[in-house]
């Protein structure tokens, strides 16, 4: 994946890209959950939602901020239980060369 993959959306609406930015700056900024669970559930729903690229990103972010393997495969299980055997496609898609 080359670059921000909302490039388009920052060249065309920079003032749309902005808040999108915020949103995710407000969602995975450190709080009462820490910031490694943050990017373990947002996989999760990128899994369950088919987004290969979102699962790579967020699986090598989370484990930048301390996340395991095995806590990554945990996540993709969750994944499986709310969206079914996709979210596991998905995430194996995502996670071949990582883990």
């Amino acid at each position: 994946m080359e670059g921000h993959p909302l490039n388009i959306i920052q060249e065309k609406d920079s003032e749309f890209f902005n808040m999108i930015e915020g949103v995710r700056e407000n969602a995975l900024s450190e709080g009462a959950i820490p910031l490694k669970y943050k990017f373990l559930i947002a996989l999760a729903l990128d899994a369950e939602h088919g987004a290969i690229d979102g699962v790579k990103v967020l699986a090598m972010q989370a484990m930048d901020a301390g996340a395991t393997k095995e806590e990554i495969m945990e996540a993709v299980r969750i994944a499986n239980y709310i969206g079914g055997i996709g979210s596991v496609y998905a995430a194996a898609n995502a996670l071949r060369d990582i883990l």
